[in-house]
């Protein structure tokens, strides 16, 4: 089994800094690509960012030069740091980490962004 859990979520002002983190356990051997998604209120999730195991990253246009994400093998942890946040940031923010042909998601965290 594989369990994904998310941490770091809050309540922040507009311009402010988040970091959420992702632990994955279990079978972590076969790990490749963890990305996180967003569901906003009254919106469809999508994708904000991800990062494969050799470390390319791919972004959403509306968090790119805002979000960074990163990863640590080792660890099997990733981080989504969230800078110049906006109030349409805010949502369950939840992370996905694909072995082999399997998706494995965590229960989500909230990110609140107040204007």
């Amino acid at each position: 089994q594989v369990q994904v859990v998310e941490s770091g979520g809050g309540l922040v002002q507009a311009g402010g800094s988040l970091t959420l983190s992702c632990a994955v356990s279990g079978r972590t051997s076969s790990i490749n690509v963890i990305s996180w998604s967003r569901q906003g209120p009254g919106k469809q999730r999508e994708l904000v960012a991800s990062i494969s195991r050799g470390g390319s990253t791919d972004y959403a246009d509306s968090v790119k030069g805002r979000f960074t994400i990163s990863r640590d093998n080792a660890n099997n942890t990733v981080s989504l740091r969230m800078n110049s946040l906006l109030p349409e940031d805010t949502g369950v923010y939840y992370c996905r980490v694909r072995i082999l042909m399997s998706d494995y998601w965590g229960q989500g965290t909230q990110v609140t962004v107040s204007s």
